[in-house]
């Protein structure tokens, strides 16, 4: 009995010393999975959240690349469709050397904005005048009635639309004006196969989709006109009518969100496994679009999760190998806890270093936007100015005119002056002979000749002073003689023949009276410079009527004409073929004729010299009851 009990004795002890040599390893191996499995969450959620801050960083930059690059392109359309030619071109017959200079334009303006195309589309639709003219693929004569931006300029005067080129096949977002002028609409439209390739090169996943969250940019050209959600079939088949995205299917975007993960999705990659990603968006300022960034979470969170796991692992293997070995092992222990500190420390050095970079990169941020704010304050101010010295210019070149005629006026003023004096001196001795009535016929005679030069007194003074644009009814007839009497006296001296047709009786135009018979009296002017000199000089007026409602007043010279080059600048400002000129003469004479609702522009004669046509709107006629 008692050696039965020695063996039980001495064989427990055994068995509880194998237990406890295998259940130790096991719960410090337990420990260190637990210690490395927490570890490895933390990280993992520290490295998003770090991703996060640097992802919206980017999505910022991103949104205002992309604002700046429509913003670019945005004031374009208004600017072009403010311009005279293009106006004319989309009224209701251009003449084909007028097709042709805007078709030129146009294409040097595109080459220069770097804008994928631009043209003019009439009233109809019927485009008229494009970049491409030249090119296979042109606008030229199809018909984009149909467009959502074509009926939005003609009803709102303005518009935009994104949608696939019905003859280029390209994507791109069109931008569209009203020109009030002739009726017409001005597109231009806008590619961004740059962007694109940009944030291709970045590596992260980037695109716009609008209001109805239909992709239109994307970095990976798979994605074009792929769907955020379900787009209802009232909505294809209004898609399909406009043929906004031709015959892409809408089919919904491979994004898949993740379980109890924020802002996580798994993005689709076809045969090639799917991958996770951060997504992120934020709108576009001054559209419906939003721009959504998926930036790639695998690597940065697999790299925070092993460190954190190979810490864990290590601070919970020394932990435990310093607990089973406490005697005789303390001081290598605290030694390799000493390494894990500083590893530790150099990690948490790290993430300070990489913290102040982002700072300094939101710091930069701001500074690039106060400094754009700046930037659009300085460009407002230089416009307001510019304004300023236009007023002032035409200002100038009125009191510049004056001087071309005050010759003259003084020879127009000295004549009646030396016939008031032979009047006078005339009547004094009849008076004195008691020849009374003959006297009396003198004092008549002088009272017209000083109304004479009141009128011309009266007509300086007009045309000397700063006007302010306003549109009355003014008699036509008045406007030319008024005028003609400003230089007949010149074009007498010159030996030149100044002739002129009558006007309708009570033909009235709508304008400012003094500022047309300005503009009448430069294009007299002009037109006598152009004859002298020349075999049977001659300067004409024509009035003709036009179609709706319309009169046009042509000044014509037998001078050298005016050849397709000259033509072009001929309105520009500070422009001139003289050499004593200052070249604002004809450009304030258009915007005067613009401010009162007409068209002023030059025409080489196919007979021998050159013809300035006006075109001014008839007032209406009043009716008595």
């Amino acid at each position: 009995m008692n050696q039965n009990s020695s063996l039980r004795g001495g064989t427990e002890p055994r068995w509880r010393a194998r237990w406890h040599r295998t259940l130790v390893p096991v719960a410090c191996l337990i420990l260190v999975l637990v210690g490395a499995w927490l570890a490895g969450r933390a990280a993992e959620r520290w490295a998003l959240t770090d991703l996060r801050r640097t992802a919206q960083a980017a999505l910022a930059l991103q949104v205002g690349a992309l604002r700046a690059e429509m913003q670019k392109q945005a004031s374009l359309p208004l600017a072009l469709a403010a311009d005279p030619e293009i106006a004319a071109v989309a009224g209701r017959e251009p003449g084909q050397p007028l097709v042709t200079r805007v078709n030129r334009r146009l294409a040097q303006i595109a080459a220069a904005t770097g804008a994928a195309v631009i043209y003019v589309i009439r009233s109809d639709g019927i485009t008229v005048a494009a970049s491409n003219a030249g090119s296979e693929r042109s606008f030229l004569g199809r018909d984009y009635a149909f467009r959502p931006y074509f009926r939005q300029a003609m009803t709102g005067g303005a518009g935009s639309q994104f949608a696939l080129g019905t003859v280029s096949g390209r994507a791109g977002l069109y931008l569209s004006r009203r020109i009030d002028e002739s009726g017409g609409v001005v597109v231009v439209k806008i590619e961004f196969h740059d962007v694109e390739a940009a944030w291709r090169q970045s590596g992260d996943g980037v695109f716009v989709a609008d209001a109805r969250g239909i992709v239109l940019v994307a970095s990976d050209p798979t994605w074009n006109f792929a769907t955020l959600r379900e787009v209802g079939e009232d909505e294809r088949k209004r898609i399909r009518a406009a043929l906004e995205f031709g015959d892409a299917p809408l089919t919904a975007l491979p994004l898949h969100p993740v379980r109890g993960m924020q802002d996580l999705v798994r993005v689709g990659q076809g045969s090639r496994p799917a991958r996770t990603a951060l997504a992120l968006d934020a709108p576009i300022p001054g559209t419906d679009w939003r721009l959504h960034t998926l930036t790639p979470v695998g690597s940065a969170v697999d790299r925070e999760r092993v460190q954190a796991w190979i810490i864990a692992a290590l601070g919970t293997g020394l932990a435990c190998i310093g607990i089973a070995t406490v005697a005789g092992r303390r001081r290598r222990t605290r030694q390799r806890l000493a390494q894990a500190a500083t590893r530790r420390e150099e990690l948490e050095r790290s993430v300070r270093e990489r913290t102040m970079e982002l700072t300094d990169a939101n710091r930069m941020l701001r500074l690039e936007i106060e400094e754009r704010r700046r930037a659009e304050e300085e460009r407002r101010q230089a416009e307001a100015e510019r304004e300023r010295l236009g007023r002032e210019l035409a200002q100038a070149g009125r009191l510049a005119a004056l001087g071309q005629f005050a010759a003259s006026m003084a020879h127009e003023i000295n004549q009646p002056l030396a016939a008031i004096r032979s009047y006078a001196d005339n009547a004094a001795i009849l008076v004195r002979r008691g020849r009374g009535e003959e006297a009396a016929e003198n004092a008549f005679a002088i009272g017209r000749l000083t109304d004479r030069i009141g009128g011309l007194t009266r007509q300086l003074k007009g045309f000397a002073r700063r006007a302010s644009p306003r549109r009355e009814p003014v008699p036509l007839a008045d406007i030319l003689a008024n005028s003609l009497e400003l230089v007949e006296a010149r074009a007498k001296a010159a030996g030149i023949a100044l002739t002129a047709e009558t006007p309708a009786p009570g033909l009235c135009v709508l304008g400012d009276g003094p500022r047309l018979e300005q503009v009448v009296v430069n294009l007299l002017q002009n037109a006598l410079d152009a004859a002298a000199g020349h075999t049977e000089p001659r300067v004409s007026i024509l009035v003709r009527n036009l179609p709706g409602e319309r009169v046009a007043v042509e000044v014509r010279d037998t001078g050298p004409g005016l050849p397709e080059a000259i033509r072009a600048q001929l309105f520009d400002a500070f422009f001139t073929t003289k050499s004593d000129g200052l070249g604002l003469g004809l450009a304030i004479a258009r915007g005067i004729v613009e401010d009162c609702g007409g068209s002023l522009n030059a025409l080489d004669d196919p007979a021998g010299g050159a013809v300035f046509r006006m075109e001014l709107a008839k007032a209406p006629v009043e009716t008595t009851p």
